[in-house]
């Protein structure tokens, strides 16, 4: 599928034939598992000419991949609009990490959303700094505070939406315009969304970041990360990954290929079944907010209707007047939902979120909560009927006040 067709097709058929080159795949549907350290050449000559031409699809060495890598950051590409290619990384704190020493340099600022992923907030306090790059958080709520926080050294801007635990929705278009103007890159962890949900490079980001072990990979069995960026980035993004060395197994690549194409009918019934749940424990006396953008009542709902056409099962939910040992009581007594980090699989999954060690300038709890009482739950809503899952929170809650 190529040209004008390509470009005009529905996600499930793209997904259906991203990265399905026939080169790559030859009489078979799926690209052969091609494991391949060394890459043979037919000639002294062919050796020296492979040198030279650093790109997918040409064989060199097996740092630089083989088809079965190829094809799959063919694929991810091909559903990113607006992107030139596709970096594949070994985990998605990697991808973070290695995207963002790829466009900053020594006496660099970097501009992190206060409500990003921890180990994104890691990254940029202790692995950035250590080569003399400056982090600051900032709001993403607070638009006119964003801009004030640029100087003359910032050279990029970390942005995910919606925010990590805490599930605020910010304006990503204007953020990543307002970065633009001020000659900044703006690099978004989309993992939530993904590129059917949220096309970000056609909303003004510059580089589109995913961690593939969730809902690439969508069966809790592989480790894997990737980044997106137009021609120009993605030069810079490609040079970076192999100085550091960057290459994912290709048994794993064809675990992510294999679980990209059922990509969308998964987000299409984990967003549904999420959507109920939410809905369902908005109604309950123990629950004292629940974070859900998807929810007409959440606060960013409207920038999530205009900018997403899609979301995922992943939110979170504050319990009402419960202690740790009660949160304890309930996360304990689920039984269809594993304890566990991660998201994006099959199965469900809970954790106990406390944000305000992960704050540094964005208040917590929200307002009209006091911190004694403000102990967060995290769902992730897997491919079980919400009609069980309901039940069990139901039965956790009973469990909780006993």
């Amino acid at each position: 599928m190529t040209g004008k067709r390509e470009n005009s097709a529905g996600p499930g058929t793209r997904l259906a034939a991203a990265g399905r080159r026939p080169e790559w795949t030859g009489p078979v549907v799926n690209p052969p598992v091609w494991r391949a350290s060394t890459h043979l050449y037919e000639s002294t000559a062919a050796l020296k000419a492979g040198t030279a031409q650093n790109e997918d699809g040409r064989f060199f060495y097996g740092r630089r991949g083989g088809p079965t890598q190829w094809a799959l950051a063919d694929a991810l590409t091909a559903l990113e609009p607006g992107a030139a290619g596709t970096m594949l990384y070994p985990s998605g704190v990697a991808a973070i990490s290695s995207a963002l020493m790829a466009v900053l340099n020594p006496g660099a600022v970097l501009l992190m959303a206060d409500n990003v992923y921890d180990p994104s907030r890691a990254v940029g306090r202790s692995l950035l700094g250590q080569f003399g790059i400056e982090t600051r958080f900032f709001d993403p709520l607070d638009l006119a505070a964003y801009e004030a926080s640029f100087c003359e050294r910032t050279r990029a801007v970390l942005l995910e939406a919606p925010g990590s635990l805490t599930m605020e929705m910010c304006d990503i278009p204007a953020l990543a315009a307002i970065a633009r103007s001020r000659g900044a890159v703006s690099l978004i962890d989309n993992t939530w969304a993904s590129a059917l949900g949220f096309p970000a490079l056609e909303r003004g980001c510059d580089i589109a970041i995913m961690s593939l072990t969730k809902h690439v990979g969508g069966h809790s069995d592989l480790m894997m990360g990737s980044a997106s960026a137009g021609a120009e980035l993605y030069g810079v993004l490609r040079h970076h990954a192999q100085l550091l060395g960057h290459v994912v197994s290709p048994d794993d690549a064809a675990l992510a290929l294999r679980g990209l194409r059922t990509l969308g009918v998964r987000l299409e019934r984990t967003a549904a079944s999420a959507l109920v749940i939410a809905s369902w424990l908005e109604q309950q006396a123990q629950v004292a907010r629940v974070l859900c953008p998807m929810l007409p009542s959440d606060p960013g709902h409207a920038l999530w209707k205009r900018d997403f056409t899609g979301s995922c099962g992943l939110f979170s939910f504050i319990l009402k007047d419960a202690d740790e040992a009660a949160r304890a009581r309930f996360i304990d007594a689920l039984e269809l939902f594993g304890i566990g980090y991660s998201w994006g699989g099959y199965e469900s999954l809970v954790v106990p979120v406390d944000p305000a060690f992960a704050r540094s300038v964005m208040a917590w709890p929200p307002h009209g909560l006091a911190q004694q009482d403000c102990r967060g739950v995290r769902l992730a809503i897997g491919l079980e009927d919400p009609e069980d899952l309901i039940a069990d929170l139901d039965q956790a809650f009973r469990a909780m006040e006993s």
